[in-house]
């Protein structure tokens, strides 16, 4: 049973604004998301459309869960992609006990950029 939708879109270009600030980025991001964004980068996408595909993810959780981000910490929402390239989320501390509280027991999770957009969509299953 669907217990949640969630979409949203990013444009790339407040991520590019975001790639010199550290501490902005260490604060949304998962130590794992910036290395895959790091490492990534430069094989046919950029550090900025990597990022603001998981942010749009991270939002689109949110809206999932039906409740927003105010008691999640973003890093502790890790999209990352299986080794067959399909995306994936790791949930931690706030983030995972939020999902525990919704009744889901599964995350889908579609990814996709285009030109100047990335954009998420979420369901929770249960």
């Amino acid at each position: 049973m669907i217990t949640g939708i969630g979409i949203d879109i990013v444009q790339i270009n407040r991520m590019e604004q975001w790639l010199g600030n550290d501490r902005l980025l260490e604060r949304f991001f998962h130590p794992d998301e910036l290395n895959i964004a790091n490492t990534a980068a430069g094989k046919n996408n950029s550090a900025a459309q990597i990022l603001a595909a998981r942010f749009a993810a991270k939002e689109a959780f949110g809206k999932a869960l039906g409740t927003g981000l105010a008691q999640i910490v973003l890093r502790d929402i890790c999209v990352h992609n299986s080794d067959n390239g399909k995306p994936q989320i790791k949930l931690f501390n706030t983030a995972l006990d939020a999902f525990k509280k919704s009744g889901a027991s599964f995350v889908h999770i579609s990814l996709s950029h285009e030109k100047d957009n990335a954009i998420a969509m979420i369901v929770l299953e249960a």
